[in-house]
Order: C-alpha cells, then sequence, then structure tokens
C-alpha cells in the first residue's frame, strides 16, 4: 500500500482511471465519494484547512503511476465538499478552498468538550492559547485555523455558553467561558 508519510493512501489512489473524471453519472459519482472521503481524512490527518486548487498538493498527482487530477477533477471534488457543507470556497474564482473535517457546529462541541474535559468552565483564555497553548496540546483543537475557531467561537457565545471579547490585537482576544 503507497504511502504519503505515515498516511495510507487507499487502493483507488494507484488506478489510472480514477485521476479522469469518469463520463458515467454512477461511475463517477463513486469517484467524487471516494476523492471527498480522502481529502476529508487526509486534511483531518495532517491538520490541513485551506487547499489552493491551482498550488501544489500531494493528494493531486500519483507519480507511481504518473497522473495528475486536472483543474477539472479538483474543482468538481472540491465543490461536491462545499455542496455538503464539508468546505467553503474563500474566494469566488474558486482557488482556495476551506476544508471542514469537521462542520463548524461539531467543531464548537468540540470546544465545548475541551472546556469541560479540562475544568475551564468560568475560566479565561485567548483565542491563541486555545489555538496552540499548552493546553490544547494532543487535541483537534490545536493548531485549528483561525477563521474556523471564530466562527465557533460565534455560535458558543449565541448560545450563552461564552464571551469574546476584544484586545488591542488578535493575539490577546479572549473567551471567558460559562459552561
Amino acid at each position: 500500500m503507497q504511502k504519503l508519510g505515515d498516511f495510507k493512501l487507499p487502493h483507488f489512489f494507484n488506478y489510472p482511471p480514477y485521476f479522469t473524471l469518469q463520463p458515467v453519472r454512477e461511475t463517477r459519482e463513486k469517484q467524487v465519494q471516494l476523492w471527498k472521503d480522502l481529502i476529508l481524512d487526509y486534511c483531518r490527518t495532517q491538520k490541513i484547512f485551506i487547499i489552493g486548487l491551482e498550488e501544489e498538493f500531494p493528494l493531486f498527482s500519483n507519480p507511481v503511476i504518473e497522473r495528475t487530477l486536472s483543474h477539472e477533477a479538483r474543482e468538481a471534488f472540491f465543490s461536491a465538499l462545499v455542496s455538503e457543507g464539508r468546505a467553503e470556497w474563500l474566494d469566488k474564482g474558486h482557488r482556495k478552498c476551506l476544508i471542514l473535517w469537521h462542520r463548524i457546529q461539531d467543531w464548537a462541541g468540540i470546544i465545548l468538550n475541551f472546556v469541560k474535559d479540562n475544568g475551564f468552565e468560568d475560566s479565561v483564555m485567548t483565542v491563541e492559547e486555545i489555538r496552540s497553548g499548552i493546553e490544547s496540546r494532543g487535541t483537534e483543537l490545536h493548531g485549528i485555523d483561525r477563521t474556523i475557531l471564530m466562527r465557533a467561537l460565534k455560535i458558543l457565545e449565541q448560545k450563552g455558553k461564552l464571551a469574546i471579547f476584544k484586545g488591542t490585537s488578535a493575539d490577546d482576544e479572549g473567551v471567558k467561558f460559562s459552561v
């Protein structure tokens, strides 16, 4: 089985037709599903949040079989993720995509569990501490994309679970949990 670092690639990754958009509807649907699952799984395990469709990305080509996804195929796979709420286009030209291996509301739940599991109810933390502090090491929150984190925090704020307060810079924005 082929690997990308410590990530095991699925068997279809070595099957040349899967690097070309399939014309038969049923086959294409299966192809799109396999690629969506692969993209989400790879991004989750590698903590990748943003992918540029025109940039080098390990999943876009397989040198072993000398195949590369066309721009049209990349856009089809990412558009399918966007339509399911598992990704968002970051620009009108569909060149950059924000990957949501967890939906924003799921990230909000992960934050709540993190707060409860670590006894941070009624505590104050900076946004940066949540993203990269000692407390978040070894959790899914460590290294989270700031945009995703802020959107999840806003959901929790609307539910009355926390208050976000602005600092003098983005580095000292704070969160007061009231779980």
